[in-house]
């Protein structure tokens, strides 16, 4: 599973390739996860790369999920494992999200994929 270190180096805009290394969209979203569950105020936190913004840990979840209908469930396994949230190509494409153990690599041309885009969590 990659580290939170590794999850800090994927920046906002950066491209998204499959593991067949198609391009299947870029970077929205990313959000770091919470190394302790019992206590998420300390460890959860926005990264580093979206400037100076004044939003508070649940003002970031608001915007990592809105209006986004996943399982209570799913949505408390994201934020303990941290994601990314894809902005995917194409007029009617849903956008999806990463899980660290999904990404291979984060490299100079962008974030490298594991997974085919049908094998990620759609945001519905």
């Amino acid at each position: 599973m990659l580290s939170t270190a590794t999850l800090r180096s994927v920046e906002e805009g950066m491209k998204v390739f499959d593991r067949n290394h198609h391009h299947i969209g870029k970077v929205e979203f990313v959000q770091f996860g919470d190394d302790d569950p019992d206590t998420p105020e300390v460890e959860a936190s926005a990264p580093s790369n979206l400037g100076d913004r004044t939003h508070s840990l649940v003002d970031d979840i608001a915007e990592a999920f809105q209006p986004d209908d996943l399982p209570q469930e799913l949505r408390e396994r994201l934020l303990q494992q941290g994601f990314v949230r894809i902005d995917a190509d194409g007029l009617f494409a849903a956008d999806r999200y990463v899980t660290p153990e999904q990404i291979d690599a984060v490299t100079g041309d962008g974030l490298v994929l594991n997974v085919t885009k049908d094998e990620l969590i759609t945001r519905h």
